[in-house]
């Protein structure tokens, strides 16, 4: 969850600015889990760029809803509630991990429209997934218009190539991770520059991801931000690039 909150606050903070009217940005913890602690985290890395933001954390479960309203901070506020956002105002910035694991993927679409609806005009929506203690993620941003992009991030050290992502990358894209899927075509292009620029392991993994995504972006492939963000280990992909070939989740809008 640290990667994401680290993007969010990173090439994405520019959304958390208050509106035109002056009213303070408004942020939203989709289905923070069994413990509101990682809502809380996303409450910390909110206000660290936006100190009047207001976040929500919402849940389906009630029990869990009332454990964060026990822990009373001022400006989070818990709800009940699900896809359909029950807040009075849109958000800036909606964070929904791992909560469309047991969903089919011919659901995602549907999902990503109701959630996006909520947005404001500039707004993002982060849909994604995580393994139990952060070291390989992977997200989609969707705003009104559709996807945008797909981020991976990955720890140093907790993997051999960047296709061991495959395994948490978001349900739009899980079960394309084959033959003839583009997702498929991109994780084994960035395992053959990983392979490519070996060489430079002496220097350090920092250097060597670095080197990764500079020739997957001299290739062809539209790789995104600088190497401020390729040092963490995260790179960042146009969708177009990885969207599946047919259904739904290939178009690029979701009106």
């Amino acid at each position: 969850m640290r990667r994401v909150n680290r993007w969010m606050t990173g090439p994405q903070a520019w959304r958390l600015r208050p509106g035109v009217t002056g009213a303070p940005p408004i942020a939203v913890d989709l289905g923070y889990g069994a413990s509101p602690g990682t809502a809380v985290e996303f409450f910390d890395s909110v206000r660290s760029v936006s100190p009047l933001a207001q976040v929500f954390g919402i849940e389906i479960e009630p029990e869990r809803v009332a454990r964060g309203i026990a822990l009373h901070l001022q400006g989070l506020d818990f709800r009940l509630g699900g896809f359909e956002i029950p807040i009075e105002q849109r958000a800036s910035v909606i964070r929904a991990f791992n909560v469309l694991r047991q969903y089919d993927e011919a659901d995602v679409p549907g999902i990503w429209k109701t959630m996006a609806a909520r947005l404001t005009d500039d707004g993002v929506l982060i849909e994604g997934t995580c393994d139990e203690i952060g070291r390989r993620s992977s997200w989609v941003a969707i705003t009104k218009d559709g996807p945008q992009t797909l981020s991976i991030s990955l720890r140093f050290g907790a993997f051999s190539r960047p296709s061991d992502v495959a395994e948490r990358l978001p349900k739009a894209l899980i079960h394309r991770n084959v033959d003839g899927e583009r997702i498929h075509g991109f994780l084994a292009a960035a395992d053959a520059a990983w392979l490519l620029t070996a060489p430079l392991a002496s220097f350090g993994n920092k250097q060597r991801f670095v080197a990764m995504c500079i020739a997957l972006r001299a290739s062809g492939w539209p790789i995104c931000d600088t190497a401020s963000r390729w040092r963490l280990g995260e790179m960042t992909v146009r969708w177009h690039a990885v969207a599946p070939r047919a259904g739904a989740l290939a178009l690029a809008d979701l009106n």
